[in-house]
C-alpha cells in the first residue's frame, strides 16, 4: 500500500471508525479495499483519461485512482458536501504525491460539468442517498463522453437482514406489529435509501441513455459479536445526511416508550452473540 492510502487508512482508522472494535475494523478495511479494487478493475481507467468519483465521502475510490495513476488521469473529486472534500483535500495535502487533481462541489443531480466532459464516472454506495435515482443517471449520461462508462458499486439495502430476523419472536413484546413496520418502511418508495433494487437500477440506466448495461448481484455477509454498543448503534446512528435512524423510523409508528422498550429488548436477545447480517451489493457497469 503506498503512501497516499495508507494515510487515508490511517485516517479512517482514527476518525470514521474510531468506535468500532478492531475485528470490526479489520473486516470493515478488509471489504472496502476489496470493493474499491473490483470498481477500478471494472471500470479499466487508462492513462489521459478524465475520471469523476462522484459522492467521494472520504475518497475510497478516488485514493486508488491516485494510487495507480499519480498525475497521469485528470482526477475529480466530487461531493454535494464541502466537509467531505475539505477531508480529502487534508488527506491529499499530507502526502507527497503527485497529483492532477481538482475538487468539485456538486449534486450528483445537478453535475457542475459540461457535455461529454468524462471518459469514467464512479460511484460507490451513493445512489441510496438519491431519491431521485433516474435525474442522476440522466445526469451522469449527460456528463460523461460517447463510449465512455459508468461503473459503480451500492447495497441494496432494501434487501438487508432485518432487526426481526435476527432475533426470537417470544422473547420481543409486541414482535408481530414491529416486523409489519419495519416491512413498510424498508420498502417505501419516497426512501432513497431502499427505493430501488437491481431490476429498477437497470431499467432507469437504460432509460437514461445507457447502453451494454450489467449489473451483478451478489450476497456480502458478515458476522461479528454484538456488544450493547453496537446494537444500539443500529437504532441510532443515521443512514446518511439528513436520513432518519431507525429509531426515527419507527417512531412514525409507534410512541417513543414502546420503541425505547423495542430496542432494549434487542439489546438483551442479542447481546454478547454471534450475529450474521447479509445484503445484496450490487456491481454496476454502463457505457455510453
Amino acid at each position: 500500500m503506498e503512501e497516499i492510502c495508507k494515510n487515508w487508512y490511517t485516517w479512517l482508522r482514527k476518525t470514521r471508525f474510531s468506535y468500532m472494535n478492531e475485528a470490526q475494523i479489520e473486516q470493515t478495511m478488509n471489504f472496502l479495499l476489496a470493493i474499491r479494487e473490483i470498481v477500478l478493475n471494472m471500470a479499466e481507467i487508462q492513462a489521459g483519461q478524465k475520471v469523476a468519483d462522484f459522492g467521494c465521502g472520504s475518497g475510497l475510490l478516488s485514493f486508488g485512482i491516485l494510487e495507480r495513476f499519480k498525475n497521469e488521469v485528470e482526477l475529480i473529486f466530487s461531493d454535494k458536501f464541502q466537509d467531505c472534500l475539505d477531508e480529502c483535500q487534508n488527506i491529499l495535502n499530507n502526502t507527497n504525491i503527485t497529483h492532477n487533481a481538482t475538487f468539485l462541489k456538486s449534486d450528483i443531480c445537478d453535475i457542475k460539468l459540461q457535455n461529454d466532459y468524462l471518459d469514467r464516472a464512479l460511484t460507490r454506495s451513493v445512489l441510496v442517498h438519491v431519491k431521485d435515482k433516474p435525474l442522476a443517471f440522466s445526469e451522469l449520461h449527460r456528463v460523461i463522453k460517447p463510449q465512455g462508462m459508468y461503473c459503480a458499486f451500492e447495497p441494496i439495502i432494501s434487501e438487508n437482514t432485518k432487526y426481526y430476523e435476527l432475533v426470537d419472536e417470544n422473547k420481543i413484546s409486541n414482535y408481530s406489529e414491529f416486523k409489519k413496520a419495519e416491512m413498510e418502511f424498508m420498502s417505501n418508495q419516497d426512501d432513497a435509501l431502499v427505493n430501488f433494487n437491481a431490476n429498477s437500477l437497470d431499467k432507469d440506466l437504460e432509460n437514461a441513455g445507457f447502453s451494454n448495461v450489467t449489473i451483478n448481484v451478489n450476497p456480502v455477509k458478515s458476522k461479528y459479536i454484538a456488544t450493547q454498543d453496537t446494537i444500539k448503534s443500529w437504532f441510532v446512528a443515521p443512514p446518511g445526511p439528513g436520513q432518519k435512524t431507525v429509531k426515527e423510523r419507527f417512531l412514525d409508528y409507534f410512541e417513543e416508550k414502546k420503541v425505547d422498550d423495542y430496542i432494549n429488548e434487542v439489546i438483551v436477545a442479542l447481546s454478547d452473540k454471534e450475529v450474521e447480517i447479509s445484503t445484496n451489493t450490487a456491481l454496476i457497469k454502463a457505457i455510453k
